[in-house]
């Protein structure tokens, strides 16, 4: 079987591909080793936002219980959240299936590995079928990893998978990383009733944040009964007697009821032999592209496996390109534009463009403006007024856009369009910023004085 694009792994990079290909006109092959949807759809993003989604109830009513305008109880059911999660992604990927079908899209289960420039071999339970292609599109994502020592056991040690499934909340847990992964999971376990203990190596939570976003989020997860370790090494995680056990470097141990670790993923590239196709891998086995998303002279790599960017939407975005690309639409090199990153949860974290960090890293004179939340309508009658929205500025236009609180995701969309167009603020006055609403906060940081930072 012979086809014009052929695409492995379908998670959000791969499906897009393989879609905007079909429609495009290109006879097109998808192969999946696992479930339609990959790791965002099933195992990631989605579950974690339905478990947030379900439990949202509980931060609003402590938030106004605080300001004793309400009282009352909330008893969530997480078997029954197992049920529903399970059910949605069910008919997800059942409605992903038909599109595929509707398109003429060819699916194939099983595991692919390149036999040569324009061959490769899909095996599974039933035996090997050789496909060939004229170009191919590898999009197999990402999967947890761990440091030695810190390996998940699937008993006492679980990783971002394992919980997704839990059907009864542990009393306590240790999560190691307080990346995205680890907030958002803690997040939605202290809404159970669980004791969160997080531990993070480097010397603040949301690290690869500026450190005024890390301060807040520390400061207001302190405040809710999270015991936060950040600067620390972690020597050791392990199942013993029943019990999850951390060890750091300097001999101090934490037990608690499970374990999460949350501290990285690396490349899915095990066995797919992308050095027969005339590719390379580097590092753990990200496989290396060129300007044009390139691993080869007929094979492409987006999302996740190429190690620019691990998010669903980079790899959303790099399919289209790449689709644009072989089919001669487009000769220009891959230019991503300003990308846009959220935590979720009751306090969330939102940034568009570069941090002051790399920006000051690069030599470049940086100026910021900020508003703090409080002074906002919304954040008010929520009772949520900790964080702000900060604006970085450089020459007068603006390089980046980041924001902590209760909300702040829904901010993302609107400042990805500001960094892109680089707004100066005579452009935020062209406008009319809707009244009271969470965006006010956007045109009070880009409008508030700068400092030199």
């Amino acid at each position: 079987m012979t086809y014009d694009c052929l695409v492995i792994g379908a998670g959000p990079g791969g499906m897009r591909a393989a879609m905007e290909a079909a429609q495009a006109g290109l006879k097109t092959g998808l192969v999946e080793k696992e479930d339609l949807g990959g790791t965002c759809l099933n195992w990631g993003c989605i579950p974690t936002k339905l478990f947030l989604g379900s439990t949202a109830a509980a931060p609003l009513l402590h938030g106004q219980a605080k300001l004793k305008s309400a009282t009352g109880e909330l008893h969530f059911d997480l078997p029954a959240m197992q049920t529903r999660k399970d059910r949605f992604l069910k008919g997800s990927r059942t409605a992903v299936g038909k599109q595929l079908q509707a398109l003429g899209v060819d699916v194939f289960n099983g595991t692919a590995a390149f036999t040569g420039p324009t061959s490769l071999a899909v095996t599974n339970a039933e035996g090997t079928t050789d496909l060939t292609f004229a170009k191919c599109i590898v999009a197999t994502g990402s999967m947890p990893t761990a440091f030695p020592g810190l390996e998940p056991d699937g008993d006492c040690v679980l990783h971002s998978s394992h919980v997704l499934t839990l059907t009864e909340a542990p009393a306590t847990i240790i999560i190691v990383g307080a990346g995205a992964i680890g907030l958002e999971m803690g997040d939605f376990f202290s809404r159970l009733g669980t004791k969160i203990t997080i531990v993070e190596g480097m010397d603040r939570l949301a690290p690869t944040e500026d450190a005024d976003i890390g301060d807040v989020l520390g400061k207001q997860l302190k405040r809710e009964g999270w015991t936060i370790h950040t600067g620390r090494k972690v020597a050791s995680l392990k199942t013993v007697d029943g019990k999850a056990v951390l060890t750091f470097e300097d001999g101090a141990t934490l037990t608690a009821d499970t374990s999460l670790m949350a501290a990285g993923r690396k490349p899915a590239s095990d066995g797919l032999s992308v050095d027969a196709a005339g590719g390379a891998t580097v590092g753990a086995g990200w496989i290396r592209t060129d300007a044009c998303l390139k691993a080869s002279d007929t094979v492409y790599a987006i999302g996740d496996i190429n190690g620019r960017t691990l998010l669903a939407h980079a790899a959303d975005h790099q399919a289209r390109y790449v689709v644009r690309h072989l089919c001669g639409r487009t000769d220009a090199e891959y230019v991503s534009g300003p990308m846009p990153a959220c935590i979720y949860g009751h306090t969330e974290v939102m940034r568009v463009g570069a941090t002051v960090a790399e920006l000051k890293a690069a030599g470049t004179s940086v100026e910021a403006s900020v508003s703090q939340l409080v002074a906002n309508p919304i954040a008010q009658s929520y009772g949520t007024t900790h964080g702000f929205v900060k604006v970085l500025w450089v020459d007068g236009r603006m390089a980046g856009i980041a924001a902590v609180g209760h909300g702040v995701s829904h901010l993302v969309s609107a400042a990805t369009i500001m960094v892109a167009q680089q707004w100066t603020v005579e452009d935020v006055h062209t406008i009319i910023w809707a009244h009271p609403t969470l965006d006010e906060a956007l045109e009070a940081a880009a409008t508030a004085p700068r400092t030199t930072v």
